[in-house]
């Protein structure tokens, strides 16, 4: 539900107030129901997740994975703010999400949190730097060219800051995304099927540069994935199954991983 906040000293206060000790995890999930439908006599009731509780600490690369329909990204949405479980808590970035009004978990996602996605989110008439630049202008926090130019760099587009989206292969689209997201310095970032796309040498890279995101800067990665080749660059890989939590894998294998699913049950569909 959309509440909104007309002064901005409003939303800071909604904030501040939730937030919560600075040594919790970036990531917190305490008890985490989340339903869907039930409200008529013979609507039936979807139980997305069930009773989850995570913590993911500083640094850390998890990844999420399961039959389609198993709750993975009804989790990542409820541990981003995008979703609002249906019972229990959520903290994320330290300040607790718990009745947050919409305005407040805008700003929160927008000064602590970053995004890749699958579908790449360019703005397809912005050149690659000004996409990456765009988070922070958003922000009030201006340009910083020289940021954008380090981003650009480290993902290996150092020689495309001018070209649109457009102009650009899927692969490059998505390492501008990712070079988006270290631009922010977000504490988490939150990466859904990022390489579900890519060809094999392209998505090889794309989790590379994650994997470093999370050793070298520190971010608190989470990643959903179906691809166990993909969730061998992980720390831990989570295993779900009608939105509960069945097993953790730390220091996974792809082999690992594909043994595994294959003992899970079926795919449920979306």
């Amino acid at each position: 539900m959309f509440v909104p906040c007309t002064d901005w000293r409003q939303a800071v206060t909604a904030i501040s107030t939730r937030r919560v000790t600075t040594d919790v995890a970036p990531v917190v999930l305490e008890h985490v129901t989340k339903t869907y439908g039930g409200t008529g006599s013979s609507a039936a009731t979807v139980r997305a997740l069930d009773d989850v509780t995570l913590e993911l600490p500083e640094g850390s690369f998890t990844a999420v994975m399961g039959p389609s329909g198993s709750g993975k990204s009804t989790l990542l949405h409820c541990a981003a703010g995008l979703d609002a479980p249906t019972t229990g808590r959520a903290v994320l970035a330290g300040h607790d999400l718990t009745g947050m009004s919409e305005d407040a978990l805008t700003r929160l996602r927008r000064d602590r949190v970053a995004f890749v996605f699958q579908a790449f989110n360019l703005i397809p008439t912005l050149t690659a730097a000004q996409n990456v630049e765009l988070p922070g202008l958003l922000a009030g926090r201006g340009r910083d060219p020289r940021s954008t130019d380090r981003a650009l760099a480290r993902v290996g587009l150092g020689d495309r800051r001018a070209h649109r989206p457009g102009e650009l292969s899927g692969g490059q689209q998505q390492r501008v995304a990712i070079a988006r997201a270290l631009a922010v310095k977000a504490a988490v970032l939150f990466a859904d099927e990022p390489t579900g796309a890519l060809d094999t040498g392209t998505a090889a890279r794309i989790l590379e540069l994650l994997r470093t995101a999370g050793a070298e800067d520190r971010q608190t990665i989470m990643m959903t994935t179906h691809d166990p080749v993909a969730a061998a660059y992980a720390d831990t890989v989570i295993f779900l199954v009608d939105g509960r939590i069945v097993e953790r894998m730390t220091a996974p294998s792809a082999e690992q991983v594909a043994a595994r699913l294959s003992r899970l049950p079926g795919d449920r569909g979306a």
